[in-house]
């Protein structure tokens, strides 16, 4: 980035909390299980989640029919309340393949809650946005892989800065944040912080220096390597690849995505790290790699 350079801020409603990041550790168990046809999306990945025994995660979808498919697109606020919302509910005619999509596993009001983006398939051509997940019913089986967390969650609490009620990583009743040495980490990150260099800071704080990324939320604007941009104070993004490497000794990240603006238009690619903030809000589930301990 040029030297004094100043990224972008999007002013929310509330006080600024003190802590940008936030992260806990706990088991980690990798998932494999079918959403079975005729199950809301959110009831079938319950039921993996409750089978594998795990409280929190991540799993990431492809393939299979649904209908119906009910998902929005970010938009702008209609009062001060918030900086940003929600468009109209879509609902493509017919069945609705995903291309990929991630979903956030947490609770809210003692009840399991899905967060989900993707890209998907409708007979207009290619979607993209947050998927109603409890409105979404599963036509065909449908395998999906991720990781949960036995003894760490994310919980639905009210966020004085947003005025949203969003995921926060916590450790479950009974868990050991960090227990026996775990390097499987559930994160968020905070509006007006660079996802990027978040990611990093997580990383640093926890001692890891190489990792896998998986995760969804949301920018302000997107910058990408390459130069290319896009103009939307509010997306939903979906990580498609993010690795974190040790380069002179300091983790790194290296993030792919898939982003959605508000006008409902689909960008791809790399972004640039230090000029990509974080809008409302980041999940995050980072599992750290075995790296060589010889130089970078």
């Amino acid at each position: 980035m040029v030297e004094g350079y100043i990224m972008r801020k999007i002013l929310h409603p509330g006080p600024v909390a003190p802590e940008r990041v936030a992260a806990v550790s706990g088991s980690p168990v990798r998932l494999r299980f079918t959403l079975e046809p005729g199950c809301a999306v959110d009831e079938a990945i319950t039921k993996g989640f409750e089978e594998a025994g795990c409280m929190g995660g991540f799993v990431f979808l492809q393939g299979g029919r649904f209908e119906p498919f009910k998902y929005v697109i970010p938009a702008a606020s209609p009062d001060a309340l918030h900086a940003a919302w929600y468009s109209a509910t879509f609902e493509p005619e017919g069945a609705v393949e995903i291309v990929r999509a991630g979903a956030i596993v947490g609770f809210r009001d003692g009840k399991r809650f899905i967060h989900c983006h993707g890209i998907w398939d409708t007979a207009e051509g290619p979607r993209m946005g947050h998927m109603l997940a409890r409105d979404t019913k599963i036509v065909d089986p449908i395998e999906v892989t991720g990781i949960g967390m036995k003894d760490a969650a994310f919980q639905a609490i009210p966020d004085a800065e947003t005025n949203f009620t969003l995921f926060e990583p916590v450790t479950a009743p009974g868990g050991q944040a960090g227990a026996g040495g775990q390097r499987t980490l559930i994160a968020k990150v905070r509006p007006n912080e660079d996802v990027s260099v978040a990611i990093e800071s997580i990383c640093s704080m926890h001692g890891i220096q190489a990792a896998n990324v998986f995760g969804i939320g949301s920018l302000n604007e997107v910058h990408f390597v390459g130069g290319s941009f896009v103009k939307s104070y509010a997306t939903e993004v979906l990580i498609r690849r993010g690795t974190v490497a040790r380069v002179d000794g300091q983790p790194r990240a290296r993030l792919e995505i898939d982003v959605v603006d508000m006008d409902g238009r689909i960008f791809s690619g790399e972004i640039l790290r230090g000029d990509n903030p974080v809008c409302v809000t980041f999940e995050l589930v980072i599992e750290a790699i075995e790296q060589d301990a010889g130089p970078a």
